[in-house]
């Protein structure tokens, strides 16, 4: 029964949220504390909703102070030189941004966190997206399935659960999989361009002279960089904003406003020691994450705005983000300490392993794949690499599978987990780029369920798992 009540939880937050019946921290919260009646257990909601909290207050806390750090690091400029490569490159070109999107996913990407990827792609290209009339879940899309495949390198998270729940060393796991996830990569890229061409099929390739003049030059778009009046950008909170130039600069938009009164190009070399820094302490695993982007957050802020009254205008201008962030959370919290505090989340995992036919014992690799891409995305990480690869694992290992191609495959699920409703960081991208969270699961669940495939079936051919 808990088995059912837990697939039909699911199911009907997915189809309340997709049809925009229920916002999704509404759903979030009143659908596990419904179904939690209707368990039984209404009498301990109480308990289960504490216990969710208390696990994700710690990614909330990092999220909170991550979107001021990397929103102070967006004022001041430290990413410009990238965003104008890139912008450079997209020209007024929907097929062009559309691949750009990926690319620039990708590269920030490398350094683990999916919230700070999605902060400094969508404030890049978010301008450009709005300008041509593009579509913002296109953008959402190709960000997230970019940046789930690189959500597998081992400071990413997946891989260093799976190594640790399997005792392997991380580096066993993730260098046979590079040609794998370097093939899911590419995949991405090569829908990027897809969508790309029907982006330009719809609205063709403007110049740049007739994109800027479509709307008045004052308009603000930019989210999650600051022009000093206080201006959100277009509503969202997001940011400051930065208007769009009225004439094009070299071959392409600019995306930030080159004369923003936050830009600090004196104190460009401190920030950029500082974020590298950062990055290596996260890495490094020197601190907990939360410590770090406190940290890092006072000291920029400290450093680049030594006047009170500029900070407390940056902390405004990145506040609705983080209220909206971390609300998310806390309402995700309800939502996995019901799952995990009813038994369902065990239930629905144990009927899943139990139907796995004898004769596929050999293929537990093919089937821990196949597997990861649903349960990674209806569990957390932790739920699914603690508590179901072990499991995985054990059931391949007696039929002679290596526990370290069990742990491969588990890993392929990441380009769809990364849209998972309990991923914190999804929300800061929809929330960024103001898509409703059930427009952008519309698009995004088949071709990241594609993408994860091609994951899977490059290391079967690879033979890595």
């Amino acid at each position: 029964m808990l088995t059912i009540l837990g697939f039909a939880m699911i199911a009907t937050f997915l189809v309340l949220i997709m049809l925009k019946k229920m916002s999704p921290i509404a759903a979030l919260v009143l659908i596990p504390a419904l179904f939690c009646v209707v368990v039984g257990k209404g009498a301990h909601l109480g308990d289960y909703v504490i216990d969710g909290v208390t696990s994700l207050a710690p990614t909330a806390a990092m999220l909170m102070f991550a979107i001021v750090y990397f929103g102070v690091m967006i004022d001041v400029g430290l990413f410009d030189p990238v965003v104008k490569g890139i912008l450079r490159f997209c020209k007024a070109d929907p097929l062009r941004i559309v691949v750009g999107t990926a690319v620039l996913a990708a590269i920030v990407s490398l350094d683990g966190d999916g919230s700070t990827t999605f902060m400094i792609t969508v404030s890049a290209m978010y301008p450009l997206y709005k300008r041509l009339k593009m579509s913002m879940v296109v953008m959402t899309g190709v960000a997230a399935m970019a940046n789930g495949v690189m959500n597998t390198l081992p400071w990413g998270g997946p891989t260093a659960r799976a190594a640790t729940a399997l005792k392997l060393d991380a580096s066993d796991i993730f260098v046979p999989m590079i040609p794998a996830l370097a093939t899911g990569l590419l995949f991405v890229f090569a829908l990027a361009y897809v969508l790309g061409r029907r982006e330009r099929k719809r609205l063709g390739v403007l110049t740049l002279d007739e994109a800027l003049v479509e709307e008045p030059r004052t308009e603000t778009v930019l989210v999650g960089a600051g022009a000093g009046s206080g201006k959100s950008a277009g509503g969202s909170g997001a940011g400051t904003g930065a208007d769009l130039p009225g004439e094009p600069e070299g071959d392409g938009f600019q995306g930030l406003d080159p004369h923003r009164e936050t830009l600090r190009p004196r104190l460009y070399w401190f920030n950029a020691l500082l974020t590298a820094a950062l990055l290596t302490a996260m890495i490094m695993e020197w601190l907990p994450i939360p410590v770090l982007f406190l940290l890092g957050a006072a000291l920029a802020l400290t450093v680049n705005f030594p006047q009170m009254p500029a900070q407390r205008a940056r902390i405004a201008a990145h506040a609705e983000n983080v209220l909206n962030v971390s609300g998310m959370v806390f309402a995700a919290a309800v939502f996995t300490g019901v799952l995990q505090g009813t038994g369902m989340v065990d239930h629905m995992a144990e009927w899943l392993v139990g139907n796995i036919p004898d004769g596929m014992g050999p293929h537990m690799a093919l089937v821990t794949g196949v597997l990861s891409i649903p349960l990674t995305y209806f569990m957390s990480n932790d739920g699914f690499y603690f508590g179901i690869l072990p499991v995985l694992a054990e059931a391949g290992q007696a039929h002679g599978v290596p526990a370290v191609e069990i742990a491969r495959a588990s890993v392929v699920g990441q380009p769809l987990h990364m849209s998972s409703p309990l991923v914190p960081a999804v929300y800061v991208l929809v929330g960024m780029a103001k898509v409703e969270f059930g427009d952008h699961t519309r698009f995004v669940v088949k071709w990241a369920a594609v993408t994860s495939l091609v994951v899977l079936g490059a290391g079967i051919l690879f033979g890595t798992m």
